[in-house]
């Protein structure tokens, strides 16, 4: 997208004596902070609504840019697929993923021995979900906008929202947004847009921003944050090449479609760890194998390539380590600080309005609204147990779509519409986030093996009297057309049976023991 000004406004090269930076003064649309998949789905959405003069702020220097420690794989199932199949792409989706009716996992423990199984909690009944890498998803997105939609949408790399601010408008009563990014070279660009969406994740400024100005009536843009079991777990990821043997021989070589679980020869919480890899479909990809552990791990203390190399020769003897970790790899994970599974949080608020009265020579008074919107992230984040990170924001944008739809684009009915109709879906989709899969990381083994139990007696169950009991929550979530609170009524309705159960078996048991004490 070009940018635009108008008439009054100046859109030379300005020198900043103090600051030696470029700033040009400009008028957007919409303006997007952050050209993730939830930035760049509202741009496209946007677009294909109509909407025209649509710039997004990208931080990365390209859409495919590669960061190992964030080099996630997405499971986009129903869900996520509501958008692509809005936006038509779905096909695209499937030519460059992994389907997860055909997930399988070979788990290699430190003896050499290896076994392949199907994944058995794929419901062949539920819509086909397909694996993707971050990367390769947001590309997917941004070459749709390349192809389709230049003239509307204009994504900025290198670029950084680095502050909002509200600002009276001239001739009239009300206030305007004003925006303000940077790019990597010093240049500094101010947007006055219609519309500020907000897709810039945990640490948004768009909220944050929100947030204070909102500090003094209410908390809606404080995020409310929550226990969960996975939350503070540490993570890193070691990057592998493409096809990397499986053994030390040589003969057996990592294929992309399938998934790996790498077991390690220790035994003892602090040192035993497992490599965990998921499918992907270019052969040609470096494979992401994703180390999360406790705080207290010692693979953590590692220092330097050395110690990384010692380290997982002893963990994992089945595997050439020096063959498939490059000297600059065991050096790069050695120095990477990773990152942590943040505690599962909401915010309640989802928009924002300005108000300002437009005033027009020759044909009165006529009152527009400036609003911002949150989505993704912004909003809504957990640790990635359920896998509804990336589609959770993407039906965030599709019920955008519908508020806009019902209020014929205008946004001073669009965005609190949308508020309404999301904002309990957020609110539940926390909490199964804290309660449908926080122990799969085995972080407390007899903890892991109860909340097995309980998953595999509400399996049972469902299967035996599926009227009354519900599958597990996990169950629940694949399948796209119920909501997140329909999930989790369902889910608590039948933690409510199952209470009720356990305290007539008590009351029985203790009524028996009652009556031989008697006898």
């Amino acid at each position: 997208m070009k940018i635009i000004a108008d008439a009054n406004t100046n859109i030379n090269m300005l020198t900043d004596t103090h600051a030696a930076e470029k700033t040009n003064h400009s008028r957007q649309n919409v303006l997007i902070v952050g050209g993730g998949p939830a930035g760049l789905a509202t741009a496209l959405m946007l677009a294909k609504r109509g909407w025209t003069n649509i710039t997004v702020l990208e931080k990365r220097a390209t859409a495919d840019y590669y960061e190992p420690d964030k080099s996630f794989n997405y499971l986009i199932d129903g869900r996520g697929q509501k958008f692509t199949d809005f936006l038509g792409i779905t096909d695209k989706l499937i030519e460059i993923s992994v389907p997860s009716k055909e997930f399988y996992l070979t788990e290699i423990k430190a003896n050499g021995s290896k076994k392949t199984f199907q994944v058995p909690f794929v419901d062949p009944k539920q819509k086909t979900a397909y694996w993707i890498p971050r990367r390769a998803f947001v590309l997917l997105l941004y070459q749709e906008i390349e192809r389709n939609w230049q003239d509307k949408i204009t994504v900025l790399f290198n670029t950084t929202c680095v502050e909002i601010n509200k600002i009276a408008q001239e001739n009239a009563e009300g206030e305007q947004l004003e925006v303000v990014s940077k790019t990597q070279n010093g240049s500094v660009t101010k947007f006055e847009p219609q519309l500020l969406v907000g897709c810039d994740g945990i640490y948004s400024i768009v909220r944050n921003t929100l947030k204070e100005w909102d500090k003094s009536t209410s908390d809606r843009f404080e995020m409310k944050c929550f226990p969960s079991p996975s939350s503070k777990l540490r993570y890193k990821v070691l990057s592998l090449p493409p096809n990397f043997p499986l053994d030390n021989s040589g003969e057996e070589h990592a294929v992309c479609t399938m998934s790996y679980a790498v077991r390690s020869a220790f035994r003892d919480s602090r040192r035993t760890l497992s490599l965990g890899l998921l499918p992907i479909k270019n052969p040609d990809e470096f494979r992401s194998a994703n180390i999360i552990r406790l705080p207290n791990h010692e693979i953590w203390k590692l220092k330097n390539s050395e110690q990384v190399y010692n380290f997982l020769e002893q963990a994992f003897p089945q595997l050439p380590i020096h063959q498939i970790v490059s000297p600059e790899e065991a050096a790069r994970f050695a120095s990477s600080e990773g990152g942590y599974f943040p505690p599962p949080q909401y915010c309640s608020g989802l928009h924002f309005e300005l108000r300002h009265k437009q005033v027009n020579q020759g044909m009165g008074d006529r009152s527009s609204t400036v609003g911002v919107v949150l989505l993704g992230d912004t909003i809504h984040c957990f640790p990635p147990d359920i896998g509804q990170g990336v589609n959770s924001a993407l039906e965030d944008v599709c019920v955008l779509n519908e508020a806009l739809s019902k209020n014929d684009d205008d946004i001073s009915g669009a965005l609190p519409l949308y508020e309404s109709l999301r904002f309990a879906d957020v609110k539940a989709l926390i909490r199964l986030a804290q309660i449908a899969f926080p122990w799969q990381y085995n972080q407390a083994p007899l903890r892991t093996k109860l909340w097995s139990v309980n998953t595999l007696l509400r399996f049972l169950l469902n299967r035996l009297l599926p009227q009354i009991f519900s599958p597990p929550a996990f169950f629940l979530i694949r399948n796209y057309q119920l909501s997140y609170q329909e999930i989790l009524v369902k889910a608590q309705r039948t933690t409510q049976i199952l209470y009720v159960l356990g305290l007539i078996m008590i009351s029985g048991f203790l009524a028996s023991v009652f009556r031989l004490v008697q006898i």
